[in-house]
C-alpha cells in the first residue's frame, strides 16, 4: 500500500534502536525524510547510514536528550516544519513505588509527559497552518493495565493520554491527528533487560524466562520493532486522517478486554 507519504519530513525521537528505529524505518521505507535522534553517536550514524542507504531518503541525526529544551530546539532546528513526529523517550528504571522520591517523580514525569506536549505545541500550529499533520506518541499498556515495579512511567503516560484527548480534537478538522500506540512485550533491549531479571529472581534460564512470559501472551510470542513500526507509519499516513485522539494496543491480546 502506497501511504501518500513519501517526501514528507519526519522527527522520530530516539530513533537509534527498539521501537523508535521501527517506525524510523517503517517511515523512511514510506518514502519520508527523517531526523533521528539518540543519545549514541555512534549508533546514531550507524542506523542514518543504513536507512539512507536502504531507502534513498535523506536521515539527519541528531545527538540530544529531547526531555531537554536544548535538544528540542537541537531537533527543531533539523527539521524546523516537520509533517510527522514520534514522541518517543525510555521511561524511568523498574522501582518499588517506596523508593521514589520527588526528584525522582518529577524527572520521570518530564521523561513521559511533559516532553511530549513541549513537542507537539511546537510544531502543531504549523501542521495546521499547512493542512497535514500527524503525531504519534509511544506510551505503553502499562497505560491499561499495571506491571509492577513501572508505577512512575505509567502515571506520567497515563498523564500524558488524558492530557492529549482534548487536544487531539482541537486539531482533528485541520487534518492533524495525534494517536497513541501502547506497546506489550516487545522484543526489545527493555524487555530482555526484564527478562535477565526475571529468570535470576526465578533460578532459570534466560530462554526458560521468555517461553513463560511468551505463553502468557495469546499471540504466543513478544512482538517486534519492525511490525509496530508499520502501524505508526499507518498512523502517520494519508489514510489514517479519520483516525485520532486513539489509543491502539500492540499487545498480541494480552490485554484482556472487549473494549
Amino acid at each position: 500500500m502506497d501511504l501518500g507519504i513519501s517526501g514528507r519530513k519526519a522527527i522520530v525521537c530516539a530513533s537509534s534502536r527498539g521501537l523508535g528505529r521501527g517506525c524510523a524505518e517503517a517511515l523512511a521505507e514510506a518514502g519520508c525524510d527523517l531526523v533521528i535522534n539518540g543519545l549514541d553517536g555512534a549508533r546514531l550514524d550507524a542506523t542514518a547510514g543504513d536507512l539512507r542507504a536502504r531507502y534513498g531518503v535523506d536521515v539527519k541525526r541528531v545527538v540530544a536528550d529531547v526531555s531537554t529544551p536544548e535538544g528540542q530546539k537541537a531537533l527543531l532546528a533539523a527539521c524546523p516544519s516537520p509533517d510527522i513526529l514520534v514522541n518517543n523517550n525510555g521511561g524511568p528504571p523498574r522501582r518499588d513505588f517506596l523508593e521514589l522520591d520527588r526528584e525522582k517523580m518529577i524527572e520521570g514525569v518530564i521523561q513521559n509527559m511533559i516532553s511530549p506536549i513541549e513537542m507537539i505545541q511546537q510544531v502543531a500550529e504549523g501542521m495546521a497552518e499547512r493542512g497535514f499533520g500527524r503525531i504519534v506518541n509511544i506510551t505503553s499498556i502499562s497505560v491499561r493495565m499495571p506491571l509492577e515495579g513501572l508505577d512512575l512511567s505509567s502515571g506520567a503516560r497515563a498523564g500524558l493520554t488524558a492530557f492529549l484527548a482534548s487536544i487531539a480534537r482541537r486539531y482533528a478538522s485541520r487534518n492533524v491527528t495525534i494517536n497513541n500506540l501502547l506497546p506489550g512485550k516487545m522484543d526489545t533491549d527493555r524487555l530482555r533487560g526484564g527478562l535477565e531479571r526475571a529468570a535470576g529472581q526465578a533460578g532459570v534460564s534466560l530462554a526458560e524466562a521468555a517461553a513463560t512470559q511468551e505463553a502468557e501472551i495469546p499471540a504466543g510470542r513478544f512482538g517486534t520493532a519492525e511490525e509496530f513500526g508499520k502501524v505508526c507509519a499507518f498512523a502517520c499516513s494519508t489514510h489514517a486522517g479519520y483516525l485520532t485522539g486513539q489509543n491502539l494496543l500492540l499487545d498480541g491480546g494480552l490485554y484482556p478486554a472487549a473494549f
